[in-house]
């Protein structure tokens, strides 16, 4: 059975990342809370330039899809361009049929809305049902208690902890291992 709107869910569309994106994308890199949430590299600012050269290489390799997360149009027939998030499908092992995925909403205005877990949703059905892919993992660190809740309510498995993988603040954090196998997610449909 074909799958209807792939990339639409019941909030959020999946699209291609635009040269419009940047200015919005670089602001993101700019903060400290975005970063520290996204990312285990130190919260230093990008430019657009140097963001551009990031997102080209996941443009152009097979092995990565980088989508933007943008909110369908509520109550008007047309679709908000407004970019709210990025959803990426990143180091796909086509021969073992497995990859990581990692989401990012920008602002802090919208989380909390279900636009996360719309778009998680979203991307899982593109990893599984587009790509077939068995197995989908991602990383997370302890501290980011909503995102766990997240993937765990997706059906996401703890398979395992990098002790005290990260510092931040003089403090040591712990970054969990998830997975979800394409046989979980069905169940859960």
């Amino acid at each position: 059975m074909i799958t209807p709107n792939l990339l639409r869910g019941e909030k959020v569309r999946l699209t291609a990342v635009t040269s419009a994106d940047l200015a919005t994308i670089t602001r993101w890199w700019a903060d400290p809370d975005f970063m520290r949430l996204y990312n285990t590299a130190p919260a230093a600012p990008r430019n657009e330039d140097q963001i551009s050269r990031r997102f080209e290489l996941s443009q152009t390799s097979n092995e990565a899809f980088l989508f933007a997360i943008r909110p369908l149009g509520g109550t008007s027939p047309a679709d908000d361009d407004t970019l709210i998030g990025l959803l990426e499908l990143d180091g796909v092992e086509w021969a073992n049929r497995t990859t990581f995925v990692s989401i990012g909403i920008g602002d802090a205005a919208h989380r909390g809305q279900g636009y996360g877990t719309d778009a998680m949703r979203v991307g899982l059905r593109f990893a599984f049902h587009e790509l077939n892919l068995h197995r989908v993992c991602l990383t997370v660190f302890s501290y980011n208690e909503d995102a766990i809740a997240l993937y765990e309510r997706l059906g996401f498995t703890r398979e395992g902890s990098y002790r005290e993988h990260l510092e931040r603040d003089g403090r040591r954090y712990d970054m969990y291992l998830y997975g979800l196998l394409r046989p979980e997610w069905e169940k859960n449909l």
